[in-house]
């Protein structure tokens, strides 16, 4: 073996050991990272606008890093503790109804379709000693056990969100920052034409803006639509409820329907049988459906991913990766498919100058 071999053979070696190396490293601060990332590039055009304007790199990275901050904050926090207070209040509204045997006369309501329902299922279960008050307190007390585990869970593992929160605004600062030179060093290292990297690069910058404003707007769109329907059905405060339902849909496999489904289903508890089948329609025919139709169609239409595609990669993503499976997915999709691109350009060179031409 030639000492060249011998040298290359050493050199990939401990290249390969300090990759390694260098990946466990950084593995466990990966989601916050990426997250940075994400948000540094949707509001990248903003902060150039501001460093030309104000002159200066650390002062805008400043501006924009604090009002991320509050974007982000602020709303989940509020939510978070406005729906725990409602949900204690009713735990403990349905524990008084209950001692007091208000619940037992609320229940009392003679519903056709329930006993319906019971004469149906009578033939296959015996129903004769179940007591539905005493379920629904049970249910009652089983939701607020689960909101106690839920909160104490937020408090045992504060700290670790915390660190990670603040690892991400800090990856922002200096991914505000330096962010041409980082994006500049790695475009180097690509081993790609120049014109083949700011393809696949831009095809990535689209992916995250079509997925974060998609799902913005998405959400919006949900939320609206539920406000709506909770106003026309005269709930109360019915912005609020609309607005939780935007959050909710911003979350992966929890969606809006944890909302729209519970509030459909003690309408009809309570005797409003037609209007809770008609909020648990709504939300099932309209509402949800505007995810699984619009959400392929707005991230497809600007990325050039084909919908099924999209739709089996955010899936991936999301059990992958989970949130972060949102954009990742399609992020990897978009990756997979610009280099197939790439490998046919180089297999068949003249067929694609044709199709060029021809699109042109």
């Amino acid at each position: 073996m030639k000492r060249e071999h011998v040298l290359i053979f050493l050199f990939l070696s401990f290249v390969s050991i300090f990759f390694y190396l260098f990946y466990s490293l950084m593995i466990d601060f990966f989601a916050p990272i990426s997250w940075a990332a994400v948000f540094v590039i949707i509001f990248y055009p903003l902060y150039e606008k501001l460093s030309l304007k104000l002159k200066s790199e650390v002062i805008p990275s400043l501006i924009l890093t604090a009002g991320i901050i509050i974007l982000i904050i602020g709303p989940f926090a509020y939510l978070f503790g406005v729906l725990i207070n409602e949900a204690t209040i009713a735990v403990a509204k349905v524990n008084a109804m209950y001692q007091s045997g208000q619940l037992e006369k609320t229940l009392a309501v003679d519903l056709p379709w329930l006993e319906t329902v019971k004469s149906k299922l009578s033939q296959y279960y015996d129903l004769s000693e179940i007591n539905l008050d005493s379920l629904i307190k049970q249910a009652a007390d089983n939701l607020g056990g689960f909101l106690f585990a839920q909160t104490s869970w937020l408090i045992t593992n504060g700290t670790k969100f915390i660190f990670y929160f603040g690892l991400m605004i800090f990856s922002m600062y200096y991914f505000f920052k330096d962010g041409d030179e980082i994006i500049h060093l790695i475009k180097r290292l690509i081993p790609l034409t120049i014109e083949q990297v700011d393809i696949t690069f831009k095809r990535l910058r689209e992916v995250i803006y079509a997925t974060m404003y998609g799902g913005v707007v998405i959400a919006l769109l949900q939320g609206v639509l539920g406000g709506i329907m909770f106003w026309i059905f005269d709930f109360t405060s019915p912005v609020f409820w609309g607005a939780v339902m935007a959050l909710l849909s911003i979350i992966p496999i929890v969606g809006a329907f944890v909302v729209y489904i519970p509030a459909g289903l003690i309408l009809m508890i309570g005797g409003s049988f037609l209007q809770g089948f008609l909020i648990i329609a709504i939300g099932m025919i309209i509402i949800s459906q505007v995810d699984n139709v619009l959400r392929p169609i707005m991230i497809s239409g600007r990325t050039s991913i084909h919908p099924l595609l999209l739709f089996f990669s955010i899936l991936g993503g999301i059990s992958l990766f989970g949130l972060l499976g949102l954009i990742l997915g399609p992020l990897i999709a978009a990756v997979f498919m610009t280099l197939l691109q790439i490998l046919e350009y180089k297999l068949h060179p003249v067929d694609i100058v044709e199709s060029d031409k021809t699109i042109e």
